[in-house]
This record gives structure tokens, sequence and C-alpha cells, in this order.
């Protein structure tokens, strides 16, 4: 199993640095480049509210899923069934439009 997940873990942290430094870079050309400081400025407002939002929607779905949990851990389920899967996706479908419908209204 290792020999599995250490390739893949690699993979992950690799593209996330390219990720990272990419967008690093474009934030400094566009800082550099003649761009008004209103256009910066709503840069950053905007990148911070998909931050909240981000907090926001894992926040919901982790908090369903964990409910999901202990409901399966209350219910005695022991085996990995459909029922079991179809809680745990029912969480995460349910923490999603959560966080869509409150979103719509913070807007």
């Amino acid at each position: 199993m290792p020999d599995i997940l250490v390739p893949i873990t690699l993979f992950v942290c690799i593209a996330f640095a390219i990720k990272v430094v990419v967008e690093a870079r474009v934030r400094g050309k566009l800082a550099q480049s003649a761009g008004s400081e209103e256009l910066l400025r709503s840069l950053a407002r905007d990148e911070d509210q998909r931050r909240r939002h981000g907090a926001l929607r894992w926040g919901i779905v982790l908090v369903l899923l964990a409910i999901a949990f202990a409901i399966i851990e209350a219910a005695g389920w022991r085996d990995a069934t459909a029922g079991t899967f179809a809680l745990l996706l029912g969480a995460v479908g349910l923490g999603n439009l959560a966080y869509y419908a409150i979103v719509r209204k913070l807007d």
C-alpha cells in the first residue's frame, strides 16, 4: 500500500506547488503591470471571499459527514453496504446544497 500512496502523494504535492507558484507569478505580473489600484484591491477582496467560502463549504460538508458517521455508529452498521455509502454520499450532497443556499443568501 505505501508503494502506491507515496507516488500519488508526491504527484499531488508537486501539482499543488506548481499551482501556488503560477498564481504567485500571475499576481506579481499583475502588480507590476499598469493595473489600477482598484483592480488589485478587487482581486485581493475576491480571493479573500473565495477562501472564506471554501472554509464555509468544507465546514458544512465535514459536519454533515460527522453526523452521518454518528448515525452509522449508532445504528450499529459494521459492514460497508450500499446503505452506508448512500448515507455518506447523501451527507456530502446535503452539505454542498446547504453551502449553495447559504452563499446565495450572503451574496
